[in-house]
């Protein structure tokens, strides 16, 4: 299976790098570019017009990879339906945003409702293959909690926080594909000490479809990823966390998401409370941008913050598993 895992990540790079010239070709032709937020830093401005939704370029090329190396296993269907329908979600959001030229696409209402209804067909996949548990571990503890009747609704916060997550950390040239890199290569590990080779490869495929796509979207960027990619990549992430049962470990390694999160959530919780805010703009990226840092400073330094808290979100497994 190392040899799956390894395939999985040089197929999937591969085609990702060969297929992205065309689709960036493609959508320049149809004029599918990326809405610039006003509100956003005003270095961005150039980028208005660069072609969106790369990531149904590396995200089609690991659910192929994915299938041909390990598909007849349902635990590699139950993680791509995840992924998949979180994607379409981001594909629409970055439809309407391009056909009608605006920086906002779908209702805040209608993602939820999605993510939703994703995470619940996730859930009945779990209970028909007898993957499903409620247990769930405290990383560098010994301590086991069973989350009974509740653990579903878990489940539905571990998808909607992680594809938000992941989305909101897609604001600088290969911030988020960089960090995706980095935190799924925990996961090919994670996944392989679990047992669930085939969650692995998934894993595996996902690093290669990253890597490849930073080749084009490294400031500066020829393309962006899109919700198409961000949302995708947050559902891989909450699905391979329930199915390698590292439910609580996604909130170590996927720190640098949590922390942008966090960033927004304080902002406005103090504009609104206070008059005030935190932080010069949020998320967090956008603050260092207007302190003076360039792009690649910022995402170098994150890219380091996100090997920082895979380490030790892979070490806080390895404890879990004694």
């Amino acid at each position: 299976m190392g040899l799956q895992i390894t395939a999985a990540l040089a197929l999937t790079l591969l085609i990702t790098v060969t297929t992205c010239p065309f689709f960036i070709k493609r959508m320049q032709l149809l004029q599918y570019g990326q809405q610039i937020r006003e509100d956003g830093p005003a270095s961005h401005s150039g980028k208005a017009g660069t072609p969106t939704m790369g990531g149904v370029v590396f995200i089609l090329a690991a659910a192929l990879v994915s299938i041909v190396l390990a598909g007849r296993s349902p635990l590699v269907y139950a993680l791509l339906l995840v992924m998949l329908g979180c994607g379409l979600l981001g594909f629409l959001d970055d439809y309407l945003k391009v056909v009608y030229n605006r920086s906002l696409g779908l209702k805040a209402r209608s993602k939820l409702a999605g993510q939703i209804i994703a995470a619940a067909i996730f859930l009945l996949i779990l209970y028909q293959q007898e993957l499903y548990s409620s247990i769930i571990f405290l990383p560098y503890t010994n301590i086991i909690i069973d989350l009974g009747y509740v653990y579903p609704l878990f489940i539905f916060l571990i998808v909607t926080s992680a594809t938000n997550s992941v989305n909101l950390t897609d604001g600088v040239d290969g911030l988020a594909a960089g960090i995706a890199v980095i935190a799924m290569s925990g996961y090919v590990y994670i996944a392989w000490l679990s047992g669930k080779a085939e969650a692995a490869v998934f894993a595996a495929a996902l690093v290669g479809g990253c890597l490849g796509f930073l080749v084009y979207n490294r400031n500066p960027a020829k393309i962006f990823m899109g919700d198409a990619g961000s949302l995708a990549l947050g559902g891989a992430f909450a699905a391979l966390a329930v199915l390698t049962k590292s439910e609580l470990l996604l909130i170590i390694i996927g720190g640098v998401f949590v922390i942008e999160t966090l960033s927004v959530i304080a902002q406005v919780a103090s504009f609104q409370l206070f008059g005030r805010r935190i932080f010069r703009m949020s998320p967090l990226h956008h603050h260092f941008e207007l302190q003076g840092w360039s792009e690649w400073r910022v995402v170098k330094t994150f890219w380091a913050a996100a090997a920082a808290f895979t380490l030790l979100g892979m070490f806080a497994y390895n404890l879990q598993l004694r």
